[in-house]
């Protein structure tokens, strides 16, 4: 009690005990202070690594979901080209088998690639796929038209003159050689055919060269037509002209006679004399109706024949 009746003691046991108790509530303080460090720490760590693995996986389902949707697309649009090309296809085939006129298409090797049913008829092939112009046409000829511009890989014989190449009959195969080797433009000439059973055609072939949008070469195209039944009627008619000319001549001949007889019997008044010159004028009418009638007859049975073709 005495010692607690001293103030000097009193006031250093008072310093004393609030030091020891701000040195107890500091220790506390860092204690409290050092758990919630941790325990931050361990929370921080424990949600990074499940936000850094949940990000990728949501951006990796995102991506296999539009290359997926990309791919449905894909083969959506390749199935409608596929249908198209198709569609396109059947439909060229279809115009070709239907066309009239015939079709080769050779390739940049020389070969034919496609071909008609029609072709095959005319030209006589039960198949044409794999042969070239030289064995399709066969050394067949030419009608009319200029020469082919000889290549400038073939080779001329010393003995063969400028006169001789001139005059040498046009192949049909040079044609398709000239318009796929060199370039040329189309052509359009007829010919003189001979299928391989022996039977004589004439066709008309026009042959155009096949270009891509780049305007590359892609082959040849030869339209083909049977103008046999043409050319025999051209035949006809300019036969039939030359007879008919030479009908008018017999019968202008004929009426000139007739006329000179007339002209002599009337001023003839001899009885045996006018006898003999009507005699004559009516040989002259004889044959007149002959030839007439001949002709007639002759019209009249070509009629017939060309109303039974149709």
């Amino acid at each position: 009690m005495k010692l607690l009746a001293n103030p000097v003691l009193l006031r250093a046991a008072v310093v004393f005990c609030f030091a020891a108790f701000s040195f107890l509530m500091g220790l506390i303080f860092i204690r409290l202070l050092r758990k919630s460090i941790t325990s931050d720490a361990e929370i921080s760590s424990e949600a990074a690594p499940t936000s850094l693995e949940a990000l990728p996986v949501h951006l990796y389902n995102t991506v296999i979901q539009q290359l997926k949707q990309q791919k449905q697309e894909l083969e959506v649009q390749s199935q409608a080209e596929q249908q198209r090309a198709r569609t396109t296809e059947s439909f060229s085939q279809a115009v070709l088998s239907n066309l009239s006129c015939g079709v080769l298409v050779f390739g940049t090797n020389g070969l034919v690639k496609t071909s008609n049913p029609a072709a095959k008829t005319i030209l006589g092939f039960a198949s044409t796929t794999g042969m070239d112009a030289e064995d399709i046409f066969r050394g067949a000829e030419i009608r009319s038209g200029k020469a082919a511009p000889k290549s400038h890989e073939s080779e001329v014989s010393s003995d063969e003159t400028p006169a001789a190449i001139a005059d040498a009959p046009l192949r049909l195969a040079d044609e398709v050689d000239v318009v796929l080797h060199e370039g040329s433009a189309r052509r359009q000439v007829a010919a003189d055919y001979e299928t391989p059973s022996g039977e004589q055609r004439v066709i008309s072939v026009t042959i155009s060269p096949v270009l891509s949008t780049e305007s590359n070469l892609l082959g040849v195209a030869c339209l083909i037509n049977d103008v046999s039944e043409l050319e025999q009627i051209r035949r006809q008619q300019q036969a039939r002209g030359e007879i008919s000319a030479e009908m008018a001549l017999q019968l202008r001949t004929s009426l000139a006679t007739i006329a000179d007889i007339a002209q002599h019997l009337a001023g003839n008044r001899e009885p045996e004399a006018a006898k003999r010159l009507a005699s004559d004028i009516a040989e002259q009418a004889a044959q007149l109706e002959c030839t007439i009638g001949g002709f007639l007859t002759e019209s009249r049975a070509a009629q017939s024949a060309a109303a039974a073709n149709d």
